[in-house]
């Protein structure tokens, strides 16, 4: 396709348009996705999740400039909640990140979630697979700060950094909540506040609590920043990247690629044979049924085994 090759070429346009056909999840876009998919896997993906409010943004401004400085290429896809209206992306992280705007070697875009519990859309790891084949080094997915069904960002990630900030009420709760179970490396950021050592032990004590070995054998540091100041965003860079070493040197790299390709893999199969079912069972039959679900003649388990061996079964 001449839209993918141009893409892979460095031409930002024809960038920003197949990333727009991937999302559509159509015929075209499968067909461009075959034809990058052997240019992808090179790239070090980078999830930055946490509430809303602590600055994620920002850091992720941060982040991406101290990587440009060091030469790297950087990609950041900000997922936001989704328009109920247009659909759409609705923070425009993109205006956030003005600094980065004119970099040829960054490329910023805002996607919609589309209600995604997780935070995430489909859509999202098709993107980053885009922007991996296009040469990217260093891909941020920002999610949106929805609570602990952040903890999705995971299925897309090498790394996920959990940033936290001083004075969001109980932390405690926060823990409970899970989301902080999932991070790779911790952030305190705004940690000129106050409470910001008090934060810094609870986590500390979370960590030490926390039963079983640690994950991988990989103890999540805690990096206090101040992003807006453009503080302590090395010491985060670094952490990310001691993280990256440590998958590598213990062969978990390529496991944590394994396991994520069989999550999309099982995801795209069930999509596909859902397809195949309503192409082969006519809509006034699954209409029938759920009719009788309704007048409670048949539970829900019983009426999709029916419509399974209506469509797959012997004919």
């Amino acid at each position: 396709m001449e839209l993918v090759e141009k893409a892979l070429a460095g031409n930002r346009r024809a960038l920003s348009r197949l990333i727009t056909l991937v999302e559509a999840g159509d015929a075209q876009s499968r067909q461009a996705l075959a034809a990058i998919y052997p240019h992808t896997g090179r790239a070090h993906i980078v999830g930055v999740t946490g509430a809303p409010g602590t600055g994620k943004s920002t850091l992720v401004n941060q982040l991406a400039l101290h990587w440009r400085a060091a030469g790297r290429r950087v990609a950041v896809l900000a997922v936001d909640p989704t328009s109920p209206f247009s659909g759409g992306a609705i923070l425009g992280d993109r205006i956030r990140m003005q600094a980065l705007g004119g970099d040829p070697g960054c490329y910023i875009r805002s996607m919609a979630s589309r209600g995604s519990l997780g935070g995430l859309s489909r859509a999202t790891g098709d993107a980053v697979k885009v922007l991996d084949a296009a040469g990217f080094e260093i891909i941020i997915v920002e999610t949106v700060g929805a609570g602990q069904a952040e903890v999705e960002i995971t299925r897309e990630a090498h790394t996920v950094v959990v940033v936290e900030i001083p004075g969001m009420g109980d932390d405690i709760q926060a823990i409970k909540a899970g989301i902080l179970e999932i991070a790779d490396v911790f952030v305190v950021n705004k940690s000129d506040r106050e409470g910001a050592e008090r934060t810094l032990r609870q986590l500390q004590m979370m960590l030490h609590l926390a039963s079983g070995e640690p994950r991988d054998g990989w103890d999540p540091p805690i990096v206090q920043t101040v992003a807006s100041a453009g503080k302590n965003i090395a010491d985060a860079a670094a952490a990310v990247e001691r993280h990256l070493e440590h998958l590598k040197a213990n062969q978990l790299l390529r496991r944590r690629d394994r396991e994520r390709l069989g999550r999309e893999w099982n995801t795209i199969l069930r999509e596909a044979l859902l397809q195949e079912l309503f192409a082969r069972v006519p809509a006034a039959e699954r209409e029938n049924l759920l009719n009788q679900m309704l007048e409670r003649q048949i539970d829900p388990y019983a009426a999709a085994y029916r419509l399974v061996q209506r469509g797959f079964g012997p004919s």
